[in-house]
């Protein structure tokens, strides 16, 4: 098998590897800001709550919440699992594990904004959520920018974790192709593909922290 046949094969699991990472973002960055609302709450049941669950999620491997995700509901419900269910579960497993790292991230982000803002803020007749989007939120963003890159480019790594459910993403596609070709060449091509997608990100992420270099 030539290299162009090889990377036609592997192409649906390169698709499948840049949908799981682009939609775990899609979707996790903005529950994560939500889980950190909870975790910063003043009710101590819905902190308590956001508590359990990051300490839950950053404490047991990504591997094992997708099979949890994944064999959970036929295991406490009885209900039937399907194959379309697999790659559902994936982005569920993904999502709920980053929106995890992601929510502390912002808390951290949140907290180092000084008090003296919010303040400022109410004295001009600024809402709290006008205060929060449109004064706080983008000095935060500006803040957090260099761990929420780390967490992105763990992402992309992370995406070959899909495989323990029998999702056909890029390094399940080239694993197979190796063993059925006895050749190393899938793994390298795999390894390529990950290590541009982690340039690209890096450098859009450097991008973006030079458009906001404004906020201070």
């Amino acid at each position: 098998m030539n290299i162009s046949t090889m990377l036609m094969e592997l192409g649906s699991g390169m698709i499948t590897s840049a949908e799981i990472f682009f939609l775990t973002l899609l979707l996790s960055l903005p529950l994560g800001l939500v889980i950190s609302f909870g975790r910063m709450s003043k009710n101590s049941i819905i902190q308590t709550i956001a508590k359990v669950y990051i300490s839950i999620m950053r404490g047991t491997p990504l591997m094992l919440q997708l099979m949890v995700v994944y064999f959970g509901p036929y295991y406490l419900f009885g209900m039937k699992i399907t194959s379309g269910y697999r790659f559902i579960a994936v982005i569920i497993g993904f999502v709920l594990n980053y929106a995890a790292y992601f929510a502390e991230i912002y808390r951290g982000g949140i907290e180092s904004i000084a008090v003296g803002q919010y303040e400022a803020a109410e004295i001009l007749g600024f809402t709290k959520v006008q205060t929060f989007f449109r004064i706080i939120f983008p000095q935060v963003v500006k803040r957090i920018l260099p761990p929420v890159t780390n967490e992105v480019i763990t992402l992309v790594k992370d995406t070959s974790l899909a495989f323990v459910i029998a999702v056909s993403e890029m390094f399940t596609s080239a694993k197979a192709i190796a063993a059925a070709q006895t050749t190393m060449v899938p793994f390298i091509i795999a390894a390529v593909f990950y290590y541009v997608f982690n340039i690209l990100v890096a450098v859009f992420m450097e991008y973006l922290e030079k458009k906001l270099d404004y906020f201070q």
